[in-house]
């Protein structure tokens, strides 16, 4: 045994067990999906695709692979699905080069409106190997279609990109879609944040509409930390598996794929629509109560929401997060739509409730971190008093390891 290791993870674990988690792209994984991605899976080589292998012995692999991406189908009404890739970014590398194989124009939201890195940022491979271009948000936050479309009518795109990573509306992809075929490009979704709750018909599904749909199993769907791939067209899938096996990546993780395989059942229940539906309430209760209390914030429709610490409180995103940090409130700074700060400091935080909703969090219990937020925040009540509260909500809700 690791004593070093296994100490450090105690010390993980009782962090994630004594905090209020409201990181928004983080969940807790249920004990199924953690013992399958710690299986003697992690020892099998299985370069390819199932039945279509590199290596030997790949016969029982090959069943739990094709189960993972005969689940992500049903569960997201498509007829193909890569469950491959190791991530949410190596997942957009390769529906990129899918869709533009010899590079391209891609169209996609400004990145301190909400985008993600692999969204056109320049120190992302995105920047660097595909000319990108951008859609602001409108003045009040929100999607301008009608903007998107003159946008794409002037910069002529091959591809428009939808899917974000701190927008807190509901997102009309048939509108989107629409948008394409009138500039005649195509059409690529990233719906990582709100995979789960498309899950559970709570969103616009975009595979009705995109040519391809990337997302992360990790977030509101709750599943291992790993990558996923979606699509309606077969010689689209071919082009994605090549993308992935051989171009960008080498030998799967059977055990993450099996962890996959898990989350996508898991999402298929009544018990995950009515979680859902429960991220979404508290998500709304906690925006509520800070308004109610004259703070900054955007309004949701989805598992998130933005607080403008700045104007709110005289903090930036940076100082806010480290200062929630003290009473054992996890939270990430964020820019905000026109953000006048850098992306180290930023003006505001991005709170999300997937996670405290997992462990049980109540429509009462998000008031009361609402509450608990901006009274620490503005100075009313001291660390000690804080913490306290804090101990109270964690201690009723579910344990991670009961998860």
């Amino acid at each position: 045994m690791d004593k070093e290791i296994f100490e450090l993870i105690e010390l993980e674990n009782k962090r994630q067990n004594i905090g209020i988690e409201l990181i928004a792209s983080e969940n807790y994984a249920s004990i199924d999906v953690r013992n399958a991605c710690g299986s003697i899976l992690t020892n099998k080589y299985s370069e390819g695709y199932p039945n279509k292998r590199y290596y030997g012995g790949c016969e029982v692999v090959d069943q739990i692979e094709q189960i993972a991406i005969d689940r992500a189908c049903k569960l997201f009404n498509c007829k193909y699905a890569n469950v491959q890739p190791h991530s949410g970014s190596q997942a957009n590398a390769a529906a990129y080069k899918a869709l533009l194989p010899n590079g391209g124009k891609i169209l996609s939201l400004v990145l301190n409106d909400g985008g993600h890195l692999t969204h056109g940022s320049k120190v992302s491979f995105s920047s660097h190997l595909y000319d990108f271009v951008f859609y602001p948000l409108d003045k009040d936050g929100h999607l301008d279609y009608n903007m998107i479309l003159k946008i794409a009518k002037e910069e002529k795109p091959d591809l428009i990109l939808s899917g974000y990573s701190s927008y807190p509306y509901a997102i009309d992809f048939k509108r989107i879609k629409e948008i394409c075929d009138e500039v005649n490009c195509l059409f690529m979704v990233d719906m990582a944040h709100i995979a789960g709750l498309i899950a559970a018909n709570l969103h616009q599904n975009p595979t009705l509409y995109a040519d391809v749909v990337t997302s992360t199993t990790h977030k509101t769907l709750r599943g291992p930390r790993g990558g996923l791939i979606l699509t309606n067209d077969e010689k689209m899938i071919n082009r994605i598996n090549q993308a992935i096996f051989p171009y960008y990546q080498g030998g799967p993780l059977q055990h993450i794929i099996a962890g996959k395989a898990i989350c996508f059942k898991e999402a298929l229940s009544d018990d995950f629509k009515k979680y859902a539906k429960n991220v979404i309430d508290n998500t709304k209760a906690c925006r509520d109560t800070l308004y109610n209390l004259n703070a900054i914030v955007s309004d949701t429709d989805n598992h998130l929401f933005l607080l403008n610490t700045l104007h709110s409180y005289n903090l930036t995103g940076l100082q806010a997060q480290k200062k929630l940090e003290e009473i054992n409130i996890t939270t990430n700074k964020n820019m905000l739509p026109n953000d006048t700060l850098t992306p180290k400091e930023t003006s505001g935080l991005r709170i999300g409730f997937a996670a405290v909703t997992t462990r049980g969090c109540s429509n009462e219990d998000a008031k009361e971190i609402a509450k608990l937020i901006h009274m620490y925040l503005s100075n009313q009540i001291q660390a000690k008093e804080a913490i306290d509260i804090v101990e109270k909500l964690t201690q009723k809700w579910k344990k991670i390891e009961e998860i």
